[in-house]
């Protein structure tokens, strides 16, 4: 079996990440492909598209998300997700049991004696006016019922047990609101579709192929950390014909999609800036093939990261309408003019040509 390096890997992730090449596809085509983005920091799709389309303008986002072709949701990892609506409503169902153990993972003490099913149809009822709720609001509202949770532990129970979408101005750009949730059904005008029937996992082989089509190839513990779903081995068996199997240089098996890019490792990859929590990161269980394990709690805090040479070398900030680019690695001359010249690319995406100014901060001895 063909053993892949990390240089390997990594080339192919930055490849199907958009990272590699900017591509020019329409935005819609983009979220679709990277399955959503990460999207618990409202602006930062807007970075990661931008380092990953060219000529991609914020305007067009902010009008999808409008015009409610794409939507803000909790989905992998029980965490927000900007996603194309037509995913959110095809695989939220699939996603429904991983949500509620999360959050009675947090909160199973305080639920203790509420009935799940109950809670799920007295938040439907509460939310069937389509008024736009906060969750403190959907959650005190059920403590009227249920006052020995907290508003807390309701609301995010209930957000796990019905679907529902935040809605703009949130995730718009440049624009602020707080978060403000109505029925996802009510808000697309369509419902969301049913769970497939015991034994078969139609939703999980899609999941599955639009993973690797824009991850692998990866191990099925990958495409876990990704999804946040525990049943996936499952459909992986389902779809060995049209898998093709690797090896890391750990021994894991890996997966991958036959006709899937996996360029040569010695590719050139240019200067890219991520914004918080891209998945082009958190999507693995084993992030060795873009950032190092020194480095790894970077990608879990928030922080934003350059990528030289395809792996984490940098965080990066805005201070004071600078973008401000802090070294993790020593840059050689070429590396750090190139992170320069990128760095005034997003100064001037940021401020709407107004200012390039970028700084890089001293490597550190």
């Amino acid at each position: 079996m063909t053993v892949l390096d990390p240089r390997a890997l990594n080339r192919a992730t930055l490849a199907r990440q958009l990272l590699l090449d900017r591509a020019d596809v329409p935005v819609l085509d983009a979220v679709a492909h990277l399955g959503g983005l990460q999207a618990q920091e409202p602006q930062e799709p807007f970075v990661g598209l931008w380092s990953r389309l060219r000529a991609f303008d914020p305007a067009v986002l902010s009008s999808l998300l409008t015009r409610r072709q794409v939507v803000r949701t909790h989905l992998m990892r029980r965490t927000v997700h900007l996603l194309v609506a037509d995913d959110a409503v095809a695989w939220r169902s699939r996603h429904q049991a991983m949500l509620c153990q999360r959050v009675l993972g947090v909160y199973r003490g305080e639920l203790d004696g509420v009935d799940l099913d109950e809670l799920a149809a007295a938040a439907r009822a509460l939310l069937a006016d389509g008024e736009p709720r906060s969750m403190p609001e959907i959650g005190r509202a059920l403590g009227e019922r249920w006052p020995t949770p907290g508003p807390r532990a309701l609301g995010e129970m209930a957000m796990a047990l019905v679907p529902l979408t935040q809605l703009p101005p949130r995730g718009v750009w440049r624009m602020t609101g707080g978060a403000r949730h109505v029925l996802l059904s009510a808000w697309l005008g369509r419902e969301v579709h049913p769970p497939t029937p015991d034994g078969a996992d139609s939703v999980g082989q899609i999941l599955v192929r639009r993973y690797l089509a824009a991850f692998g190839p990866a191990a099925t513990a990958d495409v876990r950390a990704w999804c946040g779903l525990a049943g996936l081995p499952a459909a992986v068996a389902a779809m060995r014909d049209e898998l093709v199997t690797f090896r890391d240089e750990r021994g894991r098996k890996l997966i991958d999609l036959a006709d899937a890019p996996r360029p040569d490792p010695e590719t050139p990859a240019p200067v890219r800036f991520l914004p918080a929590f891209d998945n082009a990161i958190l999507g693995y269980d084993d992030r060795s093939r873009i950032i190092d394990d020194a480095h790894r709690l970077l990608s879990v805090a928030g922080e934003r990261v350059v990528l030289v040479d395809g792996r984490v070398a940098a965080t990066w900030r805005v201070e004071a309408g600078t973008v401000t680019v802090n070294p993790l690695t020593d840059f050689s001359r070429a590396d750090r003019t190139a992170v320069a010249e990128q760095g005034q690319a997003l100064a001037l995406f940021l401020s709407d040509e107004e200012s390039d100014r970028v700084r890089v901060a001293a490597s550190p001895r």
